[in-house]
């Protein structure tokens, strides 16, 4: 549907837990599959996964789940770019005959980007891969800088170019034609998601063996252990107030996270078309990222808003960031346009 519908963007699938697979053979399927729908505009995202999903749904070993991880890509790498029938004898993935079909319409294959959430050795291998970084965070830009840096410190000590394009980053948009309309339409939804969506419970934010020894000595906290340690905070606060109170329960409203303090602290940048692209312009260039993954639906906004939000970033802030960093560095994580072919089903235009 989106081949058809959106003719002229590029597609980009961040949610294939290649780990998962067994073997993942129909991920490289499905992909190239999509690539030749969409006539080459494809881009592959393989995520780790988060703890609740690959470990307590699905039952993967978190000691292992990285080491089968790095197994699938390069068994998903392998199927695109062979010419030869080959076999694949790995430590989880044992294949006598490998030959996958249909195969990409890009050559070699399509851009593949790694969505991390602060694990050094997620970044590590991305910089020694040559894979795009994508820091998904809850919690915006600024606290995002100190990861974003590490990555990139590794890039420099490879010797390879801190190309922009290499990384990139999700935030939270909420923009209005003037600031005031934006934090009336906005202030809704962002406390309900924060303060009432982003609830992990403790247990299953860091099991034993899914963070590695790299990302414990550096000292790093995920995305995933931060909601934990913050909701479980306010919880815990909120239970002590209730016990002051003399109220065997707690009153969960008395410790949520203001929509200011999401907004100064950078969880959400939020403002007028100028104002909003003054805050990007800032994030691209002080994280050096060239692909922004912009969050313009959380929380309960209805449709109406999310599309007028879409439409505002699409039509008045987007044309002025675009091209930030096109003259100095080629983007070799886009699909290029000497791929695509008329996509699958498109009326001819």
């Amino acid at each position: 549907a989106l081949s058809r519908n959106c003719p002229d963007t590029n597609i980009v699938v961040l949610g294939d837990s290649v780990a998962l697979y067994n073997p993942p053979l129909r991920v490289a399927e499905e992909i190239a599959m999509l690539d030749g729908i969409t006539g080459g505009r494809m881009i592959a995202g393989f995520p780790v996964g988060s703890p609740m999903d690959t470990i307590y749904a699905y039952g993967q070993n978190p000691a292992t789940l990285r080491e089968r991880y790095h197994e699938g890509v390069d068994l998903i790498r392998q199927a695109w770019t062979s010419d030869e029938v080959f076999s694949f004898n790995g430590n989880y993935n044992k294949l006598r005959y490998v030959n996958v079909w249909p195969r990409p319409v890009q050559q070699p294959h399509p851009p593949i980007w790694i969505p991390g959430g602060g694990s050094v050795d997620t970044w590590d291998w991305c910089a020694a891969e040559d894979l795009v970084y994508c820091y998904l965070s809850y919690f915006g830009y600024k606290a995002g800088l100190r990861t974003m840096q590490g990555f990139w410190k590794k890039v420099q000590e490879l010797g390879k170019e801190t190309n922009p394009f290499q990384g990139g980053f999700a935030q939270f948009i909420a923009v209005a034609d003037t600031e005031a309309e934006a934090w009336d339409l906005y202030r809704e939804p962002a406390e309900y998601f924060f303060n009432t969506c982003l609830h992990v419970y403790a247990g299953y934010a860091d099991p034993p063996g899914y963070k590695t020894p790299n990302t414990v000595r550096a000292g790093v906290e995920g995305m995933v252990e931060r909601a934990a340690r913050e909701a479980t905070a306010r919880r815990e606060a909120n239970a002590a107030d209730a016990a002051k109170a003399g109220s065997a329960k707690p009153s969960y409203g008395s410790k949520k996270l203001s929509f200011e303090d999401m907004v100064e602290k950078g969880y959400i940048i939020l403002g007028d078309p100028t104002q909003v692209t003054e805050q990007v312009h800032e994030l691209a260039t002080t994280m050096n990222v060239g692909h922004l993954m912009v969050f313009s639906h959380f929380g309960n906004m209805d449709p109406e808003l999310v599309k007028m939000n879409t439409e505002m970033y699409a039509t008045k802030v987007m044309p002025e960031v675009a091209g930030l960093f096109e003259d100095d560095y080629e983007d070799h994580w886009w699909p290029k346009t000497d791929h695509q072919l008329e996509p699958v089903g498109s009326r001819a235009r």
